[in-house]
């Protein structure tokens, strides 16, 4: 099997690699930085022959598998996201609110020709994105790709691991749903009984993981739900505004890249300080998140047809009744050789409901790519507080953004 990495350069690629199984015959790393792309080959060890190439059509060609992990604008672009939407007295996150919409509207497009160019080079290859912001951007590529592209996040993955450890179940089935960082875990059922109520009536058990910590008992029970962390930065804005992260991590890196320091010295930094300020130092594990494997698990699950279940993103079709069907949703799916296909979940309540499809609007604006939709964009997300501000946002973002000066 030839598996391609798309932002091949990125830090967390090693991670992927140590996740790779002996179906993985060939691994090609593609990159538009060449020092970056040389600097994550000479990291990797054993597995595989690893190609590293700056020619994206040459990576492609006979390719089964790509994974599509690029970060337009690099670091550098997310702290400007972070810093300017502090400027403005908003929400900087690199996925959420003002700073991600601005991630989105330079990602979007460099993910469609991507899609393009995996169309007309490697019409047979499945496309799994990492690509941030991953459910916008799958919608940009299944433009182009349909059902062949399917994107993947650690988020639910591991909520619904946590709740299991929780609850001392194995083998329980998660009703899940929302999108991509808004999500709600609705219901966990083992032996045809729900087990969620019993969770939420328990403080202990609560404060023993970290959704239970970040959100508290009293307003789990108040949701009658488990919230994918992401939703923190909705339920708690003003105590969530915090630091620059993307400062702090294309400072730290870059000293990586620069060859000061060595790759695993760095990657448990990073993961040590992630979401710090909200988890009260903690973190469940220093793993790497875990993208890696829901990774695999889904190709494995393609190549081999073994049928799984996994929670993805993917095309709507009919699941949550408030989205059209070409609306990408994150939901549990059934996985084997022709593809993920999403399963029957609860519906949202209201209020999920209501925040899922103002969201789900801001990303079809971002997706059109214009002045006027980008200003509709910021200025009706939840997390944007009014259109002057909206308009100060979108136009101190062109100004910064090379790639986003068609905007101004």
């Amino acid at each position: 099997m030839r598996l391609v990495i798309l932002g091949g350069g990125g830090f967390r690629v090693p991670l992927v690699h140590r996740a790779l199984d002996d179906s993985v015959t060939e691994l090609v790393l593609h990159d538009v930085d060449a020092h970056r792309l040389g600097a994550i080959r000479a990291v990797l060890r054993g597995g595989p022959p690893v190609t590293a190439t700056t020619d994206l059509d040459l990576a492609l060609r006979g390719a089964d598998f790509v994974f599509s992990a690029i970060r337009v604008g690099g670091l550098a672009g997310r702290a400007v996201d972070e810093r300017v939407a502090h400027e403005h007295g908003v929400l900087g996150q690199e996925t959420v609110g003002a700073g991600g919409v601005a991630y989105g509207l330079r990602t979007a497009p460099v993910a469609e020709r991507i899609a393009r160019r995996v169309a007309e080079v490697a019409p047979g290859a499945w496309v799994v994105n990492f690509t941030n912001p991953a459910g916008l951007v799958t919608e940009a590529m299944a433009r182009h790709l349909g059902d062949r592209v399917i994107g993947i996040c650690d988020s639910p993955v591991g909520l619904c691991r946590r709740v299991a450890g929780a609850l001392g179940v194995a083998g329980a089935v998660f009703d899940y749903a929302g999108l991509n960082h808004l999500g709600w875990l609705q219901a966990v059922r083992s032996n045809g009984e729900d087990l969620l109520p019993r969770l939420l009536a328990d403080d202990a058990a609560l404060a023993g993981f970290e959704e239970g910590r970040l959100f508290g008992g009293e307003w789990l029970r108040a949701l009658g739900a488990v919230p994918n962390e992401y939703l923190h930065y909705y339920y708690s804005t003003r105590e969530a505004m915090g630091a620059d992260r993307g400062a702090f991590l294309l400072a730290q890196q870059q000293r990586f890249y620069d060859g000061a320091v060595d790759w695993e010295t760095t990657r448990l930094e990073r993961e040590a300080t992630y979401m710090a300020h909200d988890r009260e130092g903690e973190r469940d594990s220093l793993e790497g998140g875990g993208y890696e494997h829901v990774a695999m698990a889904l190709m494995r699950a393609i190549h081999a047809d073994e049928k799984t279940t996994l929670i993805l993103n993917v095309r709507n079709n009919g699941t949550l009744s408030t989205l059209d069907d070409d609306a990408v949703v994150e939901v549990p799916c059934e996985v084997d050789a022709t593809g993920a296909r999403p399963l029957p979940v609860s519906q949202l309540p209201d209020h999920a409901a209501g925040l899922v499809t103002s969201v789900k609007a801001v990303d079809r604006l971002v997706l059109e790519g214009t002045r006027a939709a980008a200003l509709k964009a910021f200025a009706l997300h939840p997390l944007v507080d009014s259109v002057a501000t909206a308009r100060s946002l979108l136009d101190a973002y062109a100004r910064q953004h090379p790639g986003l000066a068609y905007l101004s």
